[in-house]
This record gives C-alpha cells, sequence and structure tokens, in this order.
C-alpha cells in the first residue's frame, strides 16, 4: 500500500476529541443546552420529538414510517431491527464479542 501524497491541513480527527471548526464557540454551540436535565424532562422530551420531527422531515419518510431514537449505540439499533424485521421466531445468531453475546441471548 503506498502512502498517501496529499494529508489535510489539519489531520486531527478521530470518534474522540478532535480539533474544532473554524470559528467554534463553546459558548455559542452550546447556548441554550438543557445540562444536567433528565431525558424524562419536558425540556428533554421536546428536544427528543424535535430531533425526530427533523429526521422525517430531512430524509422525507412515508408517513407510516416510524422514527425511533435509541440510547447508547449500533447495540441497541441492532436489537431494534433485529425485532423489527424478524418478529418472533427462531434464528441463529453467532457472535465472536461481547456486543454479539448480548444479542445472542436476548
Amino acid at each position: 500500500m503506498a502512502t498517501p501524497t496529499v494529508r489535510p491541513a489539519c489531520p486531527n480527527f478521530s470518534s474522540g476529541p478532535c480539533a474544532k471548526r473554524p470559528g467554534f464557540s463553546a459558548a455559542e454551540a452550546y447556548k441554550g443546552a438543557p445540562f444536567g436535565r433528565s431525558h424524562r424532562a419536558d425540556v428533554g422530551l421536546n428536544k427528543i420529538k424535535e430531533s425526530m420531527a427533523l429526521t422525517r422531515e430531512i430524509l422525507k419518510l412515508p408517513k407510516d414510517y416510524l422514527v425511533a431514537m435509541v440510547p447508547a449505540s449500533d447495540t441497541g439499533a441492532v436489537e431494534m431491527c433485529m425485532w423489527s424485521l424478524l418478529g418472533p421466531r427462531g434464528v441463529t445468531v453467532c457472535h465472536w464479542e461481547s456486543f454479539g453475546s448480548g444479542w445472542m441471548t436476548d
């Protein structure tokens, strides 16, 4: 494999802390954010409902499609897909790591 000849001007990117876009301001980005509030509080529920409505609008989903927000990461999403797509029937599941182990026994 050849080393790339062109490199990004700022190669600091990852799933963790990374460089912010030019002009980023934490005060502006988090203005009005409901820090310290539960997702069960009215402000949290309203944010979730707004996000789901925007998702439906942006993706131009049909009215009879459901939009859901799943806590965590891939784990919850895969479990939702399995239950929605497979329904109540027996399936064969193999796993090689901890997340798959949870799906296998669910």
